[in-house]
């Protein structure tokens, strides 16, 4: 699957409607974002069932900033519209395999759970 660009229109509906989506917040400035790409377009070509998606930050600050994305690049992964991960910097190929492999792993239901503890010993 080709890697789509994200904006205000498709955002939403990009996380909501698949369950497993990597994005890349970069921006056409960032040296290191631009030295990810190639590999994010490689790694995307293995991954059929991931939804690979960027989102350049300088045309779409309010959603960089409502995820409060103060380093680029930054992976956000979400799983059922969960975000499980979220790093600023960018990635070795290896590294970055061996994260969404197990990112794929993740027990949801466990995730869910946990969530769910922390919210309840919070309140």
């Amino acid at each position: 699957m080709a890697v789509i660009e994200l904006d205000t229109a498709n955002f939403e509906s990009t996380i909501q409607d698949n369950a497993f989506v990597i994005v890349d917040f970069w921006a056409p400035w960032c040296g290191p974002c631009r030295s990810f790409a190639p590999v994010y377009e490689k790694v995307s070509a293995d991954f059929p069932d991931i939804v690979f998606a960027k989102l350049n930050t300088e045309e779409h600050q309010a959603i960089a900033g409502h995820f409060q994305i103060r380093s680029i690049p930054t992976l956000m992964i979400f799983r059922e519209q969960i975000i499980i991960f979220s790093q600023a910097g960018a990635l070795p190929e290896g590294s970055f395999r061996d994260l969404l492999t197990k990112a794929g792993e993740l027990d949801m239901d466990d995730v869910r759970r946990q969530i769910a503890e922390q919210s309840n010993a919070q309140a």
